[in-house]
């Protein structure tokens, strides 16, 4: 008889009700429980998916204690809430899985990285990228160094809205590239600098007009709506505080230094009506380049070196190389991991509670490099 493992899922907005669905699909899983402030999500999401009365719906955080056998909580709530839902789950003993940040604080990540380790439950970190097939097969063709000696990476993520007004481009889009730059070089950066500029809301709990703007930082070049968490009156979120009373940037230039002295290079912004969602990676036989945005072709090499001709340099060995990849839903595939995980009781060894620490700690430490004119901040590679 197979095994299933009963599941509560807390928040069912627009990212929560895609893993709802994930989880009622999964041979492995039942859904016992569904928590969200808003009656009408609950509603919504009952009538959708044909819920069952079986199936706890409430709007109290707290009631999930009362299901029996409840096994693991997965969390779509704002970031803001996530220190204190997860210390509770935690706490009652339950396996868990929180989308992205895991927390706007490194300290609050650290921490709970401890209680997951101290309650032996698993802490698992919804960094979807890492489990797109792209990344995954990016990963092996960077590891096996068939580009040759990697020069630098950019990444271009910009779209036209929905603007946060929770935190700015830099928390809402960043994490994304960062974590596959991470994983592709299999390290994380020493060093990070970042500049922005502000037009909507030149400071916090007001929206400043269209021409009105402040920049941080040097400015210049130094998915819109990618973070699906639900924003409710009953689950408050509030800005980390070293966003506070400084606006937020609607574009944002950030620089990523490697060990090897690699570097990646990240163009963010939520007001840019140019779609993109494109990253690369060069070295001095090609480069790859991921496309989220290509139907036909999202992996591709680029072929191509130099071969010097006394003082010429000449381009040689050009040619394309679409990719194959695997199908399936990336999301799919982190719920996959998340219930292989709960049933072995084993850390995850793709985004554990340490990946959402270590990305968390870069993102803090690109927003002090941004409130101070672009300030290189050093990262401490052992702080875990």
């Amino acid at each position: 008889m197979i095994k299933k493992i009963k599941i509560a899922v807390v928040g069912v907005g627009r990212w929560g009700v895609h893993l709802l669905r994930n989880f009622l699909e999964h041979p492995q899983a039942s859904v016992v429980a569904v928590v969200d402030p808003n009656p009408e999500c609950l509603a919504a999401v009952k009538r959708q998916h044909n819920l069952g009365n079986e199936i706890l719906l409430t709007t109290e955080w707290q009631a999930i204690q009362q299901v029996e056998g409840l096994e693991a909580v997965v969390i779509a709530t704002p970031a803001s809430t996530h220190y204190s839902l997860i210390t509770d789950a935690l706490h009652w003993g339950y396996h868990v899985l929180a989308e992205k940040p895991l927390t706007l604080n490194p300290a609050e990540c650290r921490e709970l990285c401890q209680l997951a380790q101290k309650q032996q439950r698993q802490l698992i970190v919804d960094h979807t990228y890492l489990f797109h097939p792209a990344v995954t097969r990016g990963k092996a063709v960077v590891q096996a160094r068939q580009l040759g000696d990697l020069r630098y990476g950019y990444a271009t993520r910009t779209h036209l809205g929905p603007v946060r007004q929770d935190v700015d481009a830099l928390w809402d889009l960043a994490i994304h590239d960062i974590a596959i730059f991470n994983s592709w070089l299999n390290q994380i950066p020493v060093k990070v600098q970042a500049t922005g500029t502000v037009w909507l809301q030149p400071s916090v709990g007001g929206v400043g007009g269209a021409e009105e703007q402040r920049s941080r930082g040097a400015g210049g070049a130094g998915e819109a709506g990618e973070d699906k968490e639900i924003t409710s009156p009953s689950l408050p979120h509030s800005l980390p505080p070293s966003l506070q009373n400084q606006g937020l940037s609607d574009l944002v230039w950030v620089t990523l230094t490697y060990p090897n002295n690699f570097q990646a290079y990240i163009h963010l912004c939520w007001l840019n009506p140019d779609k993109q969602r494109r990253l690369g990676v060069v070295g001095n036989l090609g480069s790859l380049i991921f496309d989220e945005m290509s139907r036909t072709s999202p992996l591709t090499i680029l072929h191509g070196e130099f071969e010097q001709q006394e003082n010429r340099f000449v381009p040689v060995n050009q040619k394309q190389q679409v990719l194959e990849i695997e199908t399936g839903e990336p999301l799919g595939r982190v719920c996959n991991h998340f219930i292989t995980c709960v049933l072995e009781n084993s850390p995850s060894k793709v985004s554990s509670g340490l990946v959402g620490t270590q990305l968390v700690q870069i993102l803090a430490a690109l927003t002090e490099s941004l409130n101070n004119g672009g300030k290189p901040v050093f990262l401490n590679a052992n702080e875990d």
